[in-house]
């Protein structure tokens, strides 16, 4: 048992209310059950309560035992110093106001129905992969939507605060930050961090001077984050850094970036020096990125056309320096165009409505709608559990589902769960 249980039923109403007595034996009958705002302090804030016929206002705590109160030292915090009742599980010790009155206890566990408790101790001691696996199929479609949409707000929202330090670091120059998000998630996973400290020391005002030719930025790119240091006999690579010294120079630019580059376990595909000439190539053709993919209304046909990039020619036919490899365009592919809306620009569009005053996202959610669902291990298992996973609004709130709240084992702080223990009660 723990006490985000009592907190679901007081806040659910999950319990016999007609006949409520204290442990004092006084007659309670609640006016208002109060706020659950989860800060410091009491569980429930402004409640209000006729205790043997008095009207009380003020707070409600809850512990499992009522002795909780003195362990969690309450008695010497002014926070708890307007609380009218103490509600419990277990009542083992009287709990006194600093006047020498003892505050009310509620003990609840008289008030529950076994049922109820049933379904909590099996809910939370299921050792299959989520507690609820085997009972998903209860849930209707309309509760499922609801909170997947909730869900994806709250995903969004975290990904608000890293976009929201970046305009910091940047005052509030929103094209500079596209570039430095887009740069950051075309290198992945693995070379991410990489890739945004090379964003960072070249600056958006560079990019924007030398964008007339994806050469010079692939010079840029490639110089800065350490992958011209190693000398090669490819003319290529010589004339790149040749480039890479004359712009450095121009540009007064610091030393390369300190976080290494990696191939290893990548897929030639998505090695740094492809991506690094697809995103050359992307600012060099693209003039107006932030206007066309944040600022203005877009169909996701249209963001797969500004996204629709190769490399440069000596790069369709290498991965790498020195190495010659059968010819191939090397086209960014939908599903990396797909990573890209997910990761950079899609939580932009998102702060950008925000910072603008706008509260609905509709817009954002259809796109969501539209793009296929990502596969990884969790989407897998919750299709192998027959919840039903359709384009990436599915697969993103899934993701952040079993992340957050499986994994954390919040099933009371989760619509699922708490509808789960409402049913057939």
């Amino acid at each position: 048992m723990k006490e985000d249980f009592l907190h679901f039923v007081w806040r659910n109403k999950q319990f016999d209310v007609s006949n409520l007595f204290s442990e004092q034996h006084q007659k309670i009958e609640i006016v208002c059950f109060g706020d659950y705002i989860q800060m410091t302090g009491p569980d429930f804030f402004n409640a209000q309560l006729h205790i043997d016929g008095q009207l009380w206002a003020g707070n409600v705590e809850m512990h499992l035992k009522a002795s909780d109160w003195y362990l969690h030292q309450h008695e010497t915090d002014s926070n708890y110093d307007n609380v009218i009742l103490h509600v419990v599980w277990d009542y083992d010790i009287d709990v006194f106001r600093k006047d020498g009155s003892v505050i009310p206890v509620l003990n609840l566990s008289k008030y529950i129905d076994v049922n109820l408790v049933k379904k909590y101790f099996d809910l939370r001691t299921s050792k299959n992969w989520i507690f609820c696996e085997n009972q998903l199929s209860e849930i209707d479609d309309f509760t499922w939507f609801q909170w997947k949409e909730k869900l994806l707000i709250d995903r969004l929202e975290q990904k608000t605060k890293p976009i929201e330090k970046l305009l910091i670091e940047t005052k509030n120059n929103w094209e500079e930050v596209l570039f430095i998000l887009l740069t950051k998630n075309f290198g992945l996973n693995i070379n991410g961090i990489a890739f945004e400290q090379t964003a960072k020391k070249i600056s958006y005002k560079t990019i924007l001077k030398e964008r007339f030719s994806a050469f010079n930025l692939e010079a840029l790119f490639l110089g800065v984050s350490g992958l011209l240091q190693i000398p090669k006999e490819d003319v290529y690579y010589k004339d790149l850094l040749k480039e890479f010294s004359y712009l450095k120079n121009k540009h007064q630019l610091l030393d390369s970036i300190t976080e290494p580059i990696h191939f290893f376990k990548l897929r030639p595909d998505n090695f740094p020096t492809i991506r690094f000439s697809q995103l050359a190539n992307l600012l060099h053709q693209k003039e107006h990125l932030f206007s066309g993919l944040i600022q203005n209304e877009i169909s996701l046909k249209l963001m797969y056309t500004y996204f629709s990039i190769s490399v440069s020619d000596y790069w369709k036919t290498h991965y790498v320096f020195d190495k010659e490899s059968k010819s191939s365009v090397k086209k960014l592919t939908n599903a990396f165009v797909d990573l890209l809306l997910l990761n950079t620009i899609l939580p932009l569009r998102f702060v950008y409505q925000k910072h603008l005053g706008k509260t609905d996202f509709d817009s954002i959610f259809e796109i969501y709608q539209k793009i296929k669902p990502e596969k990884n291990a969790i989407v897998e298992k919750f299709e192998s559990i027959h919840v039903n996973v359709e384009n990436a609004f599915d697969s993103q709130t899934l993701i952040h589902l079993k992340k957050n709240y499986c994994d954390e084992k919040k099933c009371l702080q989760c619509v699922i769960g708490v509808k789960l223990l409402q049913n057939n009660v």
